[in-house]
């Protein structure tokens, strides 16, 4: 796809942001906040940074994949896919509905157009984008494999064990971000389980570590673009990216309590208020 400017992303991201209240508000299920907080980083990712074709092909040979760990916040990535033509817009509509290819974590069985792992049981998706780049090193694919995880997830073992081995086995085609928002569904992260200095950890198992602010357009554009630069040099790269959940919207900001919780008609009136419809509703 042609890479858009940032005016244009941040309107795309305005519209992503209504799709993502309105999907969650008419199924009264789901999960805004973290989706919210997301927005920026998944429309810079998909209309700017990635090299990818909403035909879809599974194997993905010669494009660069993504792969979603932290599946509840799957109406950021709904939207996102769907703006970027892998599927009618009119399907989000569908959202958590019965039959629905648009569940409330993402599956493989319906065969969704751009999702390659059923996600949502947390700790995973590290693992299963290791093992898509190790299969890019294998068949000489020089193209870059993405990967995102919420804060709360590194909780899981199975994340470290990931991290040991793609800097053991020099990894440095994985691109892995983190959504360090500093919640989780039980509350602050720091609370239920603290995770200390992340930054100092994924330096210490190897990693190649950026920080970033991933609410704001130009910073998570040029971070993913420098993340490709420092690439291909012998490490796996880390994405810190610190957000906000909720962002947008001004009463979920920053509260574990919107972290899967749908507004009621009046929540969702005050939403939409604050965001621009820039690309027509669904």
């Amino acid at each position: 796809m042609s890479q858009a400017d940032i005016p244009q992303l941040k309107k795309i991201a305005s519209q992503v942001r209504r799709d993502i209240v309105r999907m969650v508000h008419a199924c009264q299920s789901g999960h805004p906040g973290g989706s919210l907080g997301c927005t920026d980083f998944f429309v810079a990712l998909y209309f700017h940074i990635l090299k990818h074709d909403p035909k879809f092909n599974m194997a993905g040979n010669g494009e660069d994949l993504f792969f979603l760990s932290n599946g509840h916040i799957s109406p950021v990535w709904y939207s996102t896919l769907a703006r970027s033509g892998y599927f009618d817009i009119k399907e989000l509509a569908t959202f958590r509905k019965l039959d629905s290819r648009l569940q409330g974590h993402p599956a493989t069985h319906e065969h969704l157009p751009g999702i390659r792992i059923a996600s949502g049981s947390l700790g995973q998706g590290l693992s299963v984008a290791l093992g898509a780049a190790q299969a890019k090193k294998l068949s000489n694919d020089d193209r870059f494999v993405f990967v995102l995880m919420g804060d709360g997830e590194l909780q899981e073992g199975q994340v470290w064990e990931a991290a040991m081995y793609a800097a053991h086995n020099k990894m440095d085609n994985v691109i892995a971000s983190i959504d360090y928002n500093g919640q989780q569904i039980d509350g602050p992260v720091n609370k239920i389980l603290n995770l200390l200095d992340l930054k100092a950890k994924w330096e210490a198992f190897g990693w190649e570590v950026i920080d970033s602010n991933g609410n704001n357009m130009e910073e998570i554009v040029k971070t993913l673009e420098y993340a490709k630069t420092q690439a291909k040099k012998g490490k796996p790269v880390l994405n810190l990216m610190k957000t906000e959940m909720g962002f947008g919207v001004d009463y979920m900001v920053g509260s574990h309590k919107w972290h899967g919780v749908a507004p009621n008609d009046e929540e969702l009136a005050k939403a939409l208020a604050q965001l621009e419809q820039t690309l027509g509703d669904y």
